[in-house]
């Protein structure tokens, strides 16, 4: 069970397909996997970006318990855990909680989808105009 609005989450999906889609949004190759800080460098080049700012804002102003749903999501759509793993899922969102998690997810690419996907896995969908 979600502990986020699906309204919210599809909110946050359409920012970060916006913020995204802008052209020179890069994200650091590093085939070491030696650069912790990745998602600091991809931030730092967007730093004056109102969609970027307007994003972060979004994430930011929501409890930690919704910023926990989010990061959970996200792993749910990437694979790394399947909708009934979703208390483990969210148990190691709230084991790693920190105040840095807008920089977390916008600086993960693909994570609009993975946002998305989660979502559907746990029977919600951004495809209705309801949430709007």
């Amino acid at each position: 069970m979600l502990d986020i609005d699906s309204g919210t989450v599809c909110r946050v999906i359409e920012r970060c397909r916006e913020f995204h889609a802008k052209e020179g949004v890069t994200f650091p190759y590093d085939p070491e996997g030696t650069d912790a800080d990745w998602a600091r460098q991809v931030l730092a080049d967007h730093e004056g970006d109102l969609t970027l700012q307007e994003l972060q804002a979004l994430i930011d102003d929501l409890e930690p318990d919704q910023q926990q749903n989010l990061v959970a999501l996200m792993w749910l759509g990437r694979g790394d855990f399947d909708a009934e793993e979703w208390s483990d899922a969210l148990e190691q969102a709230r084991d790693q909680w920190n105040p840095r998690t807008a920089e977390y997810l916008i600086g993960t690419p693909l994570v609009a989808d993975y946002l998305n996907a989660g979502l559907e896995a746990m029977g919600y969908s951004c495809s209705s105009d309801d949430w709007q």
